[in-house]
């Protein structure tokens, strides 16, 4: 087993690590915060999804021999981000964050549960996906109107490295940020001194279930994670040669998730982008042994967990319009690749249209958040559409 290991699947795996993390880190904090979580909470969730996320990134490759990557639901943090807040607060939240969790546990046990979420018309789940995103993705144009001499710096940095390298875009971002935090807010030395715990002051929330935060949050959040994060890394993997049975990750993903989500952590699930990185010759010559990438990049995730507390609290000094900026920056690439995805059908326009629009709004409905609507809505008019076209052929 340890004969496999390579430097290229070591640096591979510690790049995938520092790049997952420091690309997302940001829309988990925004997500956790828009659902009412306090500085304590939101460290603990980071805390948390970070520790599920390495503890996964560990177990699946292990026991599959695989580059099975494991990231948080990014897709899913940005839901939340972009959602009202739940009347029963964070422990309302919690409480849909468990049943999402629940949710992925049945898939794994019932197949024909990932069968219904796989047949759902890829449009229609990439204009969901678009739509969720949306919100966050315009942060940094509405930052830049703002505080511009906040936002350029950090904007500056993404494009540099995104010309250098697409994958460093948002590394650059980050560093830039924390530049910016240093030189230009206000920091009390006081606020300095508690980013130095490595652990943060746990905040475990007792869950709150009710029927609606069920239909408005844990059902969509569970949707954007499965079309959104697990089809696309199970493709990924299989893309590369790499046979996957998707069953015991779904249930592996979910079982963690259910574990972690009483202490607000968001699910954790398959990753596509990371997964792209560990699968590939980059990560080392022999196919067999490119697993090691994903091992040491969850045994990097675990020792990331224990920077949330200072991760928290430093982010908790900068402006919110400058935290959702580098959250938006980051899903700029998800948007683009979900809007191709979903206007690809020329004949079937109008239905990803409708399910993009509504998902995006941010209304509710009979307590139900848009993005379920947007689905329902949407689901019907690819049915009509696609019936009457058969009529007529």
């Amino acid at each position: 087993m340890f004969r496999k290991i390579s430097a290229s699947a070591m640096y591979m795996g510690l790049l995938a690590a520092f790049v997952g993390y420091s690309a997302s880190f940001a829309i988990v904090l925004a997500g956790m915060t828009a659902m009412g979580a306090s500085g304590a909470q939101a460290a603990t969730g980071l805390f948390f999804a970070t520790i599920g996320m390495g503890v996964c990134s560990i177990w699946l490759p292990a026991v599959t021999r695989t580059p099975a990557a494991v990231a948080w639901s990014t897709p899913g943090a940005a839901f939340l981000a972009s959602t009202a807040a739940l009347p029963g607060g964070f422990g309302e939240a919690v409480g849909a964050l468990v049943c999402c969790a629940g949710l992925i546990v049945l898939t794994g046990f019932i197949p024909s549960l990932g069968r219904i979420v796989a047949s759902l018309p890829k449009p229609i789940a990439s204009a969901l996906l678009a739509g969720v995103l949306l919100k966050l993705c315009l942060a940094p144009a509405v930052a830049l109107g703002t505080i511009p001499l906040l936002v350029l710096p950090v904007l500056s940095a993404w494009l540099i490295g995104l010309t250098w390298n697409r994958l460093a875009a948002m590394p650059f971002a980050v560093v830039a940020f924390m530049v910016v935090l240093y030189f230009v807010v206000d920091v009390p030395v006081t606020e300095v001194q508690t980013t130095a715990a490595f652990l943060p002051n746990f905040a475990p929330v007792s869950p709150v279930f009710t029927l609606s935060a069920f239909i408005s949050v844990a059902l969509p959040l569970y949707l954007v994670t499965m079309a959104g994060q697990n089809i696309p890394g199970f493709a990924v993997l299989e893309l590369n040669g790499y046979a996957v049975d998707r069953q015991p990750l779904l249930f592996k993903t979910g079982l963690v998730s259910l574990l972690i989500a009483p202490f607000g952590a968001i699910p954790v699930n398959m990753s596509a982008i990371t997964a792209a990185m560990m699968a590939g010759k980059d990560a080392g010559a022999d196919p067999a042994g490119r697993y090691w990438a994903a091992i040491i990049s969850g045994m990097a995730f675990i020792l990331l967990a224990f920077a949330a507390a200072s991760i928290t609290s430093l982010a908790s000094l900068a402006p919110v319009a400058l935290i959702t900026a580098v959250a938006g920056l980051a899903l700029i690439p998800a948007l683009v690749g979900s809007i191709s995805s979903a206007f690809k059908e020329t004949d079937q326009l109008e239905a990803p249209a409708l399910t993009f629009l509504i998902a995006a709004s941010g209304m509710t409905l009979f307590g139900v958040s848009g993005a379920l609507w947007g689905i329902v809505a949407g689901t019907i008019i690819w049915i009509a559409k696609s019936h009457r076209r058969q009529k007529t052929s």
